[in-house]
């Protein structure tokens, strides 16, 4: 029964609920309360969850894909979900495990994502104009071709992570750990590298504004 109200739209409040596995794919969720939620594997695919409150949800292994999810998932799991062509603009994914999670076309820019573990992740292509990355961890991430115009990257974790041809420009990387990182033929005019550690780093080809 619980699952049919939700479909239905007939209430919005439902913190700490065990919806594991549940098929709640194409639904009108807006605003809906699932703080703290038990959504281990549940299908979500194509749902509006535009303004719900996901923080501390467990999604990990949710369908997620083209999803709008320009949501509140502060701290909530979403180890190995799948977020494909997912709306995440201006989302708070502050503190949120994002670690195997799929984000192949998925939208950033704007999001919060101050301390994600956002480890080996494949983020080829994603646009993350602006993003708060604040002490993110992308650890060996594949970040190929990625828009990270205007973010701020300060103290985030970049060591062996994959930036070839990445557009940084105007970034923050104050602080930032790019150990082994590549950084072939990536775009760096107006970043902040002050303090960035950039032993092993490959920047052949980059341009780098003095």
């Amino acid at each position: 029964m619980t699952v049919e109200t939700i479909r239905a739209g007939q209430e919005k409040h439902f913190p700490g609920i065990d919806l594991e596995d549940e098929d709640l794919a194409d639904c009108q969720l807006e605003k809906i309360n699932l703080a703290g939620a038990n959504l281990v594997g549940a299908d979500f695919s194509r749902s509006n969850l535009k303004g719900a409150r996901l923080d501390g949800a467990n999604l990990m292994q949710a369908d997620l894909q083209l999803t709008d999810l320009r949501a509140n998932l502060l701290g909530a799991n979403l180890m190995q979900a799948d977020l494909s062509h997912a709306d995440l603009r201006g989302s708070n994914l502050r503190g949120a495990n994002l670690m195997g999670a799929k984000l192949a076309q998925a939208s950033l820019s704007g999001a919060f994502l101050s301390g994600a573990n956002l480890t080996g992740v494949n983020l080829k292509g994603v646009d993350l104009r602006g993003t708060d990355l604040r002490g993110v961890n992308l650890n060996s991430a594949n970040l190929k071709g990625a828009n990270l115009s205007q973010a701020d990257l300060q103290g985030a974790n970049l060591s062996e992570t994959n930036l070839e041809e990445a557009d940084l420009r105007g970034a923050n990387l104050a602080g930032a750990n790019l150990t082994g990182a590549n950084l072939l033929c990536a775009e760096l005019e107006g970043s902040n590298l002050d303090g960035a550690s950039m032993e092993r780093t490959c920047i052949l080809g980059t341009a780098i504004a003095k």
